[in-house]
């Protein structure tokens, strides 16, 4: 800490937060609405909360709003309905300020672009802005302790353009909402001419001086099947190369009884069922939402590549059953290895750049949690174990509530990454604070009466 300024980030009188939330995606977006929307039905308890996020402003996956592409949720899952249909942060009230509602529902759809859905957040976020410190990453979870039990913590964050320039806020609750980190191939790292899909439309315009005019998307889910039909649109003149080891694109299943795989009523169900049945319900429904593909970008990718054979200039090349061998950087591009699954030849693709649309994964809270990470209990498989109401079970002698929003998959099944449950979640997490606020003071009292009959 030496050589460090440390601002107080205290709420006036030195009172702790009763809640702070590690980063501002839509996760802690709707947590801060269910808090607000608590505040004002009852201001007599209400709940102070601040937010830390990173980013300078709010973004969500900005790096894949793509012209045209829409939401894979209803937008009656957005932020608040699911939970408070009344709340005037849902979907329809944005399109009202908008002055869109009618033009919205003439489009007779459920599923807005998520360019629309992405600027609904932000009209949201921006009710919030003196709630968030944007542009500081929180580096350390420190422990508060009160003789034997962790009473409290305090969250420490550095601003990303100044790292001398930390500020701690004390909290009797933490909600982790750092969202997920890209996944990539053992032995690739992201570069000049190594993209994640999370970076599409900020490093393609960069790609002016394209010496090979080819791209080589791997993966085969929808965001490689966005980036594959991104790159042939954007750039007529470069050959476009889908890698993946299935033999083609698998649709989407959307039907409406898989689809309840994503009710709120769902995530009860998982979580109380034995682990053996908790594993077979993730594999049976993984198909409604990882490595799958809209029906409709399906059948318009095979079109455009049909139309191409028909012409004889085939630009968009389908290289299925072919894994990834390696990726070597060259001065002014990336050399892709590949190899067929079936035959086991092997061929190099030297390319402009490589587009890994291979996901992500969950970072582990821990991580942030400095001390009270050893205090986070586990199960047999080294995860968190986590209780229904998305806190994290903790030793004894700690007092403060780890809220997870996503990492979570183990205990409260498919949704816990997704935006489908994120307004029912926000209430219950609501509903956990004002739990364990009432029960405090119940202890609390309780503690004065028998000083006072010991007294």
């Amino acid at each position: 800490m030496s050589g460090r300024r440390e601002d107080s980030g205290q709420t006036a009188g030195g009172a702790a937060q009763d809640l702070v939330g590690i980063g501002f995606g839509p996760s802690n977006l709707a947590l801060a609405i269910a808090v607000a929307d608590h505040n004002r039905r009852d201001p007599e308890r209400a709940l102070r909360a601040r937010f830390v996020e990173q980013q300078e402003r709010f973004g969500w996956h900005r790096g894949m709003l793509l012209e045209g592409a829409t939401m894979q949720v209803s937008f009656l899952k957005d932020l608040v309905s699911m939970r408070d249909p009344s709340s005037r942060f849902s979907f329809l009230m944005y399109l009202q300020e908008r002055g869109r509602l009618a033009d919205f529902i003439n489009q007779k759809t459920f599923f807005p672009t998520r360019i629309e859905f992405h600027d609904y957040f932000e009209w949201c976020a921006a009710a919030f802005s003196r709630a968030v410190d944007y542009g500081r990453r929180v580096v350390e979870v420190r422990p508060v302790r009160g003789g034997d039990r962790v009473e409290a913590v305090e969250v420490v964050s550095e601003s990303v353009s100044d790292p001398s320039d930390r500020q701690v806020l004390r909290a009797l609750n933490v909600s982790v909402g750092t969202g997920l980190t890209p996944r990539l191939p053992d032995g690739v790292a992201q570069g000049e001419h190594v993209w994640h899909t999370r970076d599409l439309l900020f490093r393609a315009p960069e790609a002016t001086n394209r010496r090979y005019r080819r791209f080589v998307v791997v993966g085969a889910g929808q965001s490689a099947a966005e980036a594959v039909d991104y790159l042939h649109r954007t750039f007529p003149d470069a050959e476009v190369n889908a890698v993946f080891t299935r033999y083609g694109y698998s649709p989407a299943d959307d039907s409406p009884f898989a689809n309840r795989i994503f009710d709120p009523s769902a995530v009860d169900d998982f979580f109380t069922a034995p682990e053996s049945v908790k594993q077979d319900l993730y594999g049976y429904h993984r198909n409604t939402n990882y490595s799958v593909v809209d029906g409709d970008l399906i059948e318009q990718l095979y079109r455009t590549h049909y139309q191409e054979k028909v012409s004889g200039r085939e630009r968009l090349k389908i290289l299925n059953t072919t894994g990834l061998q390696g990726v070597e950087r060259l001065p002014d591009g990336v050399r892709v290895l590949l190899r067929s699954l079936t035959t086991g030849q092997e061929k190099s693709l030297d390319c402009d750049a490589v587009v890994m649309a291979t996901g992500y994964r969950p970072v582990d809270p821990r991580s942030l949690l400095g001390e009270l990470a050893a205090d986070c209990l586990a199960d047999d498989q080294g995860r968190l174990r986590v209780d229904r109401d998305h806190r994290v079970l903790m030793a004894d002698h700690v007092d403060v509530g780890v809220y997870l929003q996503g990492g979570t998959e183990h205990t409260h099944g498919i949704t816990s990454s997704l935006l489908s449950t994120l307004a029912v979640r926000s209430g219950e997490i609501c509903d956990s604070l004002l739990l364990r606020r009432t029960a405090e003071a119940l202890r609390a009292d309780r503690g004065k009466e028998i000083d006072a009959l010991l007294g």
